[in-house]
């Protein structure tokens, strides 16, 4: 192989990459943003708040499902599932769960707060990806991950007295809030992780992986809103304030977006990486809500996110780039096999 084909594979390479981060940050940062207004910001003169999450959740779904079997059949791809069904259900099982509990756990804590949160999602990451990629850390790995979760601690145990959510007030909201976010740690670590497992047992298409879990949560979204009564209650929410319905379809657009580059970066990159490229997003969400929201940040959370960001961008800084193998850049690495491989 080449000096010059090896130069070639790695801008390419590169800018890829910067795809990957320019689209996760641009869509995630609007979503970010459009997600606390819808449930954190009362609409109206009479100053009501959107309560029903799981709809969100179905806009947001019904959107990625119609836009992906668009690509598949503009693409003339077929759309027949590429893997068996009750692995696209168990991702789209895992995500919806995931998502619920990010939008639910807005009503007890705040954006920053849940953002910085997310970074303890390495813990979960590695958990299942010891047990469903059979990947192996080592002692550094887990000390990165414990200061990690301690700066988090301190960021959510150690509000701003100025910083109320709109539903309650004190321990409970606080207690209820955690355990939201540590359901949303849990559930979207193993999305992520199977999603990785599944592009490199099959030889998928994102289209094809995005559109059947999508509507999957579709079909599992629909009768449980049906039931609990809450999908009336939320057309007529919006029809009671117009600019309501303008924010959701602006959530469900860029919620949309940001799923396409999710699953772009994590088949070309992986799950790693895509984990790395959200450190960055989530300081910045932070310091955009803290801005245009007005959330006060107590001396503690200060030094939570110090911690937080501090030893992830440690362990990006000492982590050692692994040399490319040969058979890599021969392009001997697409998925192939089975799921179980």
């Amino acid at each position: 192989m080449s000096d010059t084909m090896i130069g070639l594979w790695k801008e390419s390479r590169s800018t890829k990459l910067l795809f990957s981060v320019a689209g996760i940050m641009l869509t995630l940062l609007v979503y970010g943003v459009l997600q606390e207004k819808i449930m954190r910001v009362p609409y109206g003169d009479d100053k009501e708040y959107f309560t029903s999450s799981l709809f969100l959740v179905l806009c947001n779904r019904l959107t990625t499902s119609a836009v992906s079997a668009g690509f598949l059949l503009i693409s003339k791809k077929t759309l027949a599932p590429a893997a068996p069904m009750s692995y696209y259900c168990a991702i789209s099982i895992s995500n919806l769960l995931t998502t619920t509990c990010q939008y639910e756990a807005l009503k007890y804590v705040s954006f920053p707060v849940q953002t910085l949160a997310k970074c303890a999602k390495m813990i979960p990451v590695m958990v299942w990806s010891t047990i469903i990629m059979q990947k192996k850390y080592n002692g550094k790995d887990y000390f990165f991950a414990m200061l990690v979760t301690l700066g988090c601690a301190l960021f959510i145990l150690y509000p701003a007295s100025g910083d109320i959510n709109p539903y309650q007030k004190g321990r409970e909201s606080t207690v209820l809030g955690v355990s939201l976010m540590i359901g949303y740690l849990g559930f979207d670590g193993f999305t992520s992780t199977f999603q990785d497992k599944l592009f490199k047992g099959y030889d998928m298409e994102i289209h094809n992986q995005i559109f059947y879990t999508t509507l999957c949560s579709t079909f599992l979204c629909f009768p449980v809103l049906v039931y609990r009564g809450h999908l009336l209650l939320a057309i007529s929410f919006m029809l009671r304030h117009q600019d309501c319905i303008i924010d959701v379809l602006l959530l469900s657009s860029v919620a949309t977006a940001s799923q396409f580059f999710i699953s772009y970066t994590i088949r070309t990159f992986g799950a790693l990486t895509f984990a790395a490229i959200m450190i960055t997003r989530q300081l910045v969400s932070i310091i955009l809500s803290c801005l245009w929201f007005s959330h006060p940040l107590s001396m503690e959370q200060w030094f939570g996110a110090v911690i937080v960001f501090g030893t992830l961008y440690t362990k990006s800084f000492l982590r050692k780039t692994p040399q490319l193998p040969l058979t890599q850049i021969n392009g001997a690495d697409k998925p192939q096999g089975s799921i179980n491989s």
